[in-house]
């Protein structure tokens, strides 16, 4: 790649309330993968999922079944095959849709060679292309990605994808050259974290006024209009 060529921001994306709403079938197949791997049926109802990471979530479910962090550690990877098995089996079952103006918005960011587009979400990793492929997005689209089955702590999400980004395009992304859009305040909080911008979107379970409690760089109630959200990304 020469230096021409090369991206100059970053923008990581979260998954669940962001890019698309998968109607339940994630916590379906966490439920499922928890019986197979821990012998366990925790009330997931219970659980809140909005912007805790995957694994987050599994240390504490299985905290209060005994479990000690270094066996869940252990099954970790039986755990993320299974989840990805029953997802794969069961999505066709929910309504798993897009969020309002991010399909548009992802395909005018993939469209512009100084845009790097990655992930930073609290999904195992396993999982994560099937929920995008089951809401119509293509995830080669993304090429570096951070993931809740690396680290239980959502704000060192965006920093290991950083990191991967400069790996593949020897590009030291940092400040305002990367944006992490997201859902949740987590989200907003990870990427004040990092050091880097964050946009704020209200399309999950959080309203625009909880969401502008946490001082985002950018707030929006949805990303259709992608001129304005296009601008407010490449505002570096």
């Amino acid at each position: 790649m020469s230096p021409k060529d090369d991206p100059e921001c970053l923008v990581l994306f979260d998954i669940d309330g962001t890019l698309l709403w998968s109607g339940g079938a994630g916590t379906a197949a966490s439920k499922l993968a928890f019986q197979e791997v821990f012998g366990v049926d925790p009330d997931l109802g219970s659980v809140n999922f909005a912007g805790s990471t995957d694994l987050q979530i599994m240390l504490s479910v299985l905290a209060e079944e005994g479990l000690s962090e270094e066996e869940v550690l252990e099954h970790l990877a039986d755990f993320q095959e299974s989840i990805a098995n029953h997802l794969e089996r069961i999505i066709g079952d929910y309504e798993v849709v897009s969020c309002p103006g991010a399909p548009e918005l992802l395909a005018a960011l993939a469209a512009d060679p100084h845009v790097m587009l990655g992930l930073s979400t609290g999904n195992v990793e396993s999982i994560a292309p099937i929920k995008l492929r089951a809401a119509g997005y293509e995830p080669g689209v993304f090429k570096v990605g951070a993931y809740g089955s690396e680290v239980a702590d959502r704000n060192r999400l965006p920093g290991l994808a950083i990191e991967r980004a400069r790996e593949v395009s020897g590009v030291p992304f940092s400040g305002r050259r990367v944006i992490v859009i997201g859902d949740t305040p987590a989200d907003v909080l990870s990427a004040q974290a990092a050091g880097v911008r964050s946009l704020a979107v209200a399309t999950g379970r959080f309203k625009l006024e909880e969401l502008a409690k946490l001082m985002p760089d950018y707030l929006f109630a949805t990303l259709e209009d992608t001129g304005d959200v296009l601008a407010a990304v490449l505002d570096m």
